[in-house]
């Protein structure tokens, strides 16, 4: 994933284009570069590895009078090539045109080949490259820069969100995308894009959101939009509710610090108009929800990484607590299988930017199988022989309104928790684990599965749910002490029963992502089939004990670790009664949890330790190496 921002102004653009990288630094921070157009409409440019203040102190010591009305610029997560000032963005070619991009262009060899036969010289690894000399190719038959992108876009095969500049149409920027996200803000006298809004915060809260297939042409004075089939349209001007302090540190360290804390505001901003007193709304998942909840027999969860993670949790609601059978898959593996899908099935896409590659590949392909006819739901038809499923739906729950997922799934429920810069997930997993409760909760209700009581007990500690977070996060002091145990080690072994396996999966994916140390997760009860022989007085072990009908088992599971010598550390509710003595640290970290609310609580805790491990081995815990936030490509 990378991050784009470019603009079109009366105004010099290179503050403004700087600042946007600086807020799309958490989706690629390996190189960045910016392009402008001199006022002699002479491409200057300048690159630096590493991270956006680099980028800036290059332009103050070596580009004096680095200004200019219209440019590009373009903050790398490295796909093709490796992180190198030459293949920094953006890419010039013959120094008539620049190009920046997000995706892969996955034929770029093809085309590399018969361009290099036609004379063009190569001066990356990226496949980037073979897009600016395509649209160089069609300038040298038209000065309409529109009009060449949208005729060298025939040839990319891949993804793409692409922003261009070139010398022979000075006052023009051309955007375009394809299963990468771009936006356009709107200014007065000027226009903007930006791989999301929060780039362009500072300058406005006006935006269009491009479609699929979408080309725009954008001057000082206006834009004009191509769709797929080359006809131009009208997109709606939206409103933007965020703040923009909302995508600033604060007083907190790290972004991941601030969003952790930041979890008892976004648990009340999910739930709010989704629930009364005891009762949860049904049509906050959409006016149709209701009787398609009705109409369905199973679950088929598909997500990646952390909201994967979210949705084995669920697994265990939606069978434990409706009664309704459920299966969790990976988004990477689900879409090259050929899978079976069963009739009145919903599928339920989890990805905290809605622009998941994968997960939003497995949706289109889930989306391929319907018929459209009698589907009530629309879709395309099957090939004829093949059996047809007449009812499959799709949700999607997803932290941003105007993504790809949320545009192309029937249902939607936004979780509201604000914007994550951190790359390791924490109020998005969070509020997808809320709105996967409030999901299995009204199925459960609307096919008459829960009971109004059960129901009134769910809301009721969903509602307790934010103070619940509060009183985790006061025992950070005690998680500070604990991650000094980790110091030295580069191996860790989580512990978990029931809903508490995928929450330490979760807390083992953190720890592995910020701090750099190899963990696992095992369900506690496959201790002897193997993990059992890693166990030594280097591996430390930490185990989640709720109180609950497992609680027993998962205390013989521990003496199984102390025996061996490990190192055990235990989060685990006030009343449990596992004592701290040598070769046990206990954390009694909460009281009062319920079956929703326990994994959710408890994994406050993980995050929490994460981030001081992380601290003490002194790694980048807002932009850990080798990781991007958003996986938008494959």
């Amino acid at each position: 994933m990378c991050g784009i921002v470019a603009g079109v102004a009366e105004r010099n653009v290179t503050p403004i284009l700087l600042e946007g990288l600086r807020r799309l630094e958490y989706r690629g921070y390996d190189s960045s570069g910016i392009a402008l157009l001199d006022a002699d409409g002479v491409i200057q440019r300048v690159r630096a590895l590493g991270k956006v203040k680099q980028l800036e102190n290059k332009i103050e010591q070596d580009a004096t009078d680095f200004t200019g009305y219209i440019g590009i610029a373009h903050t790398r997560w490295a796909t093709h090539g490796a992180p190198a000032e030459n293949n920094a963005h953006p890419h010039i070619c013959n120094n008539k045109v620049a190009v920046v991009h997000n995706g892969i262009i996955e034929n770029y060899q093809v085309l590399k080949q018969a361009q290099l036969k036609d004379g063009y010289r190569f001066t990356s690894e990226t496949d980037t490259e073979v897009v600016a000399h395509a649209i160089h190719q069609q300038l040298e038959t038209t000065d309409d820069l529109f009009q060449a992108v949208s005729q060298a876009l025939s040839q990319f095969e891949g993804a793409y969100a692409l922003g261009v500049i070139a010398t022979n149409d000075p006052n023009t920027l051309v955007a375009a995308r394809k299963g990468s996200p771009l936006v356009i803000g709107v200014g007065i006298g000027e226009y903007f894009i930006a791989s999301d809004v929060s780039a362009l915060l500072p300058v406005t809260q006006s935006f269009i959101f491009l479609e699929e297939g979408d080309v725009a042409k954008l001057t000082r004075q206006s834009v004009e939009i191509q769709d797929a089939m080359g006809q131009i349209v009208e997109r709606p001007i939206k409103q933007s509710n965020l703040n923009i302090t909302a995508v600033e540190l604060g007083e907190h360290r790290h972004f991941m610090h601030k969003e952790i804390f930041e979890q008892p505001q976004a648990v009340i901003d999910t739930l709010e108009g989704r629930i009364t007193q005891d009762k949860v709304l049904v049509s906050s998942f959409g006016h149709e929800a209701e009787t398609i909840f009705q109409s369905i027999e199973q679950l088929h969860i598909i997500a990646c990484g952390t909201s994967y993670h979210a949705g084995l949790v669920a697994k265990y609601w939606a069978e434990d607590i409706a009664g309704i059978p459920c299966q969790v898959e990976v988004a990477s593996e689900y879409r090259y299988r050929n899978p079976v899908i069963q009739n009145n099935t919903l599928f339920v896409t989890l990805s905290q930017s809605g622009e998941t590659a994968d997960t939003l590949a497995a949706l289109q392909q889930i989306k391929a199988k319907r018929t459209i006819s009698p589907s009530p739901y629309g879709g395309e038809g099957w090939g004829e022989g093949e059996a047809k499923p007449q009812n499959i739906p799709t949700l999607t729950i997803c932290n941003v309104a105007e993504s790809s997922l949320t545009r192309e799934s029937d249902l939607c429920y936004l979780t509201h928790a604000g914007p994550e810069i951190g790359v390791a997930s924490t109020k998005a997993f969070t509020t997808q684990l809320v709105a996967l409760a409030l999901l299995i909760t009204s199925i459960g209700k609307v096919k008459q599965t829960i009971s109004e009581k059960r129901e009134a007990m769910i809301v009721n500690g969903l509602q307790k749910l934010p103070s619940l977070i509060s009183n985790a996060l006061i025992h950070e002091d005690e998680i500070k002490d604990i991650a000094q145990l980790f110091a030295d080690k580069q191996h860790a072994l989580f512990l978990g029963r029931g809903t508490m396996y995928p929450i330490a999966m979760e807390g083992a994916l953190k720890l592995k992502e910020i701090s750099y140390i190899h963990a696992e997760a095992y369900p506690a009860g496959e201790l002897k089939h193997g993990p059992l022989a890693l166990i030594d007085e280097n591996m430390p072990v930490i185990a989640i004990a709720p109180l609950d009908d497992l609680l027993e088992k998962l205390k013989s599971n521990l003496q199984e670790v102390k025996a061996r010598g490990g190192q055990m550390i235990v989060f685990e509710d006030e009343q449990s009664n596992i004592s701290s003595e040598s070769g046990f640290t206990v954390i009694k970290a909460t009281t009062n949890v319920g079956r929703i609310t326990a994994p959710i609580t408890y994994n406050i805790l993980l995050q929490l330790l994460s981030y001081h491990v992380a601290l003490i081995k002194g790694t980048d815990v807002d932009q850990p190496r080798n990781l991007a936030k958003s996986v938008t490509v494959e």
